[in-house]
């Protein structure tokens, strides 16, 4: 079966199986990205609403180079909650570059594969996406981040609501 034939879901799943496989992606399953969310959780949501997007506006895109970007957007391998010294203050700036260093040691990646990881968190930092893929995942990524927030914040209202 092709990617086209495959579900997002489907298609997500087999690719993120495929990344655990001989390298440091297990990682990002111990680590919370935003709320109670893993930074594993979140790349497959930011995967699987990549292909959704793609799919609903009928776009011609590297399919494996969308995927694989995105379920390694985020793989800086660390806990940006944990700042004792301070240095994660900017981690909001600096983790695409540690992604891509990171997935560059563990993976063979394509141009845009490059150009999904590092230029994801545009407008924050300042250096636009050059693909349509990456594009895709940048705004990906603040549906599901801005989903993950607000679920967060909903279940926290919630539990003050039932003292």
């Amino acid at each position: 079966m092709g990617n086209t034939e495959l579900s997002a879901r489907e298609l997500v799943k087999r690719t993120a199986d495929e990344l655990e496989r001989g390298s440091r992606y297990s990682i990002t399953k111990e680590h919370i990205q935003h709320g109670s969310v893993s930074v594993y959780a979140h790349c497959l949501s930011v995967a699987e609403e990549s292909v959704r997007i793609a799919r609903i506006m009928n776009l011609n895109v590297d399919l494996d180079s969308l995927v694989r970007g995105a379920l390694l957007h985020d793989y800086f391998l660390y806990d940006w909650h944990d700042n004792p010294d301070g240095r994660h203050n900017v981690h909001g700036f600096t983790h695409p570059y540690t992604a891509l260093k990171n997935a560059k040691q563990d993976f063979t990646l394509s141009k845009k594969e490059c150009d999904i990881i590092v230029h994801h968190m545009f407008p924050l930092v300042p250096l636009p996406p050059h693909s349509k893929e990456a594009w895709i995942v940048c705004l990906a990524d603040k549906i599901c981040a801005t989903r993950e927030t607000l679920l967060m914040r909903r279940a926290a209202h919630a539990d003050s609501n039932a003292v």
